[in-house]
């Protein structure tokens, strides 16, 4: 199982979010330039992530994107599942009459058991702990709303000398 580019795309608007101050919203050309995702990829993953509600666009001069909820509320299986549908590791975790092997196959436990470990562990990070843990802890430069949030393990080509910036609560 692995999760598509989109959804690793939207995991990364939703962090930057998370990290500007409430009621912030940024305009499509920072958040492609904040998350390193092209302008027309970039489109098609905000539209998506509007259509789940998890995020709102508002058109025109001072428009742009922010949260639709509170960052503390949105969970990282949030938007897995509003950019892939619902985690099923096995169609026999279906309900109804997916698979005529589930109620005797000895694997249907242990697919259900993982997929729900899976479940759990993504519903357990929310977007604001993790913007606070780039804020904080990430060895890459942060920055709030007009700049690039520089998150550890995206890799960043053509920029000179990093600098920790700690910008408080």
């Amino acid at each position: 199982m692995q999760i598509t580019r989109a959804t690793d795309y939207a995991v990364r608007v939703m962090i930057h979010l998370a990290g500007l101050p409430t009621g912030s919203s940024v305009r499509q050309s920072e958040l492609s330039q904040a998350t390193d995702v092209s302008g027309y990829f970039l489109s098609k993953v905000l539209q998506q992530l509007v259509r789940s509600r998890l995020i709102r666009s508002q058109r025109g001069t001072g428009g742009g994107y922010t949260l639709a909820a509170s960052a503390a509320t949105v969970s990282l299986l949030d938007i897995v599942e509003a950019m892939e549908g619902p985690i099923r590791l096995n169609q026999c975790l279906e309900e109804g009459p997916s698979c005529d092997r589930k109620s005797w196959c000895p694997a249907h436990q242990v697919w259900a058991e993982a997929q729900m470990a899976v479940a759990q562990v993504l519903g357990a990070a929310s977007i604001a702990r993790l913007a606070a843990q780039a804020a904080i802890s990430s060895p890459a430069l942060y920055r709030r709303h007009d700049n690039p949030i520089w998150i550890s393990g995206i890799p960043r080509k053509g920029h000179g000398k990093r600098i920790r910036r700690n910008h408080g609560p």
